[in-house]
């Protein structure tokens, strides 16, 4: 019998209940996202319904290019935490890796600590027991139970060697939940003051600060539905290349598994696939910028 079959399901063998909730996954998966939206919607219902508050047709515009922004920053931070921190298809020099570090934030991804071993077990584990996410399991763990509800055990692994002499990665493990209260509510507070001291619109304001939320919460399911479900399941080549432009190539994820330390997830070569797969593209940008060096590349990819 082999360690693997000896291994329980992680959906059965942890402990699922109110009491046991992750109650930071739920609000950065969930309450977050859906407090962005109820920003957005109530800017938008003031807007139209009071005389004093100004609602401009090029607010519009303004807010799906924020939204936009926010899901590539977010996918700037974890393209290169999982191909360079986690799989080491290269390195990264300090100012790139303190952009990475901050991107991490914005997109809440939590301690780099547990996102790095959570991923070495699911490699270690692919689609059977023992997976963190298995979508044979359940598909609704692989997209969010799997955070929603954790296993102290994993929480208490320690930072994987490879990353123990990183000071960046260091840094922003141990402060990451102050760095994520400055970055996401004291921020955005000093901009609301900003703005309203000195005569700004409170209604742009707020509808630019629920686009970013909302393209956060789009990019991180996008992400877990992409890589975790979808990138384990037979789909339609469309739907691939959708999800591949929302999380930035991280959810082409056929080959992944059988090459994983690739700094690309398609070829080097054309435009279209450097701009489905921006992930990598700012990878091969940073090589040229001196900021990253040594990037595999997939054979295939090359």
């Amino acid at each position: 019998m082999t360690i693997e079959s000896r291994i329980r399901a992680r959906s059965e063998a942890i402990l699922k209940s109110w009491q046991t909730l992750n109650w930071a996954s739920v609000f950065s998966a969930i309450i977050y996202p859906a407090l962005g939206a109820v920003v957005l919607l109530s800017a938008l219902v003031l807007g139209l319904a009071l005389d004093g508050l100004t609602l401009r047709w090029w607010y519009a515009p303004i807010g799906v290019a924020a939204m936009g922004l926010s899901i590539f920053l977010c996918n700037m931070g974890i393209g290169p935490l999982h191909r360079i921190w986690q799989h080491r298809a290269g390195e990264i020099k300090w100012p790139g890796q303190v952009i990475v570090m901050f991107n991490c934030i914005l997109a809440m991804q939590g301690s780099l600590k547990d996102w790095v071993n959570y991923h070495s077990q699911h490699h270690r584990f692919a689609d059977q027991a023992g997976d963190p996410h298995n979508p044979n399991e359940s598909k609704f763990w692989a997209w969010i139970g799997w955070i929603m509800w954790r296993d102290e055990n994993d929480l208490a692994r320690p930072m994987p060697m490879w990353l123990k002499e990183n000071k960046v990665v260091l840094f922003g493990d141990r402060y990451h939940i102050s760095l994520s209260l400055v970055l996401h509510f004291l921020v955005p507070g000093v901009i609301y003051a900003i703005v309203a001291l000195s005569g700004g619109s409170l209604i742009l304001t707020a509808i630019i600060h629920a686009s970013v939320v909302i393209g956060r919460g789009i990019q991180f399911h996008a992400t877990t539905l992409g890589v975790n479900v979808f990138g384990h399941m037979k789909t339609p080549l469309w739907f691939d290349y959708l999800l591949a432009f929302l999380t930035g190539g991280e959810a082409l994820h056929d080959h992944h598994h059988e090459f994983p330390k690739s700094a690309l997830h398609l070829p080097k070569k054309g435009f279209f696939n450097r701009l489905v797969d921006y992930n990598g593209t700012a990878l091969l940008v940073m090589k040229r910028l001196g900021w990253a060096k040594n990037l595999q590349i997939a054979p295939q990819f090359a």
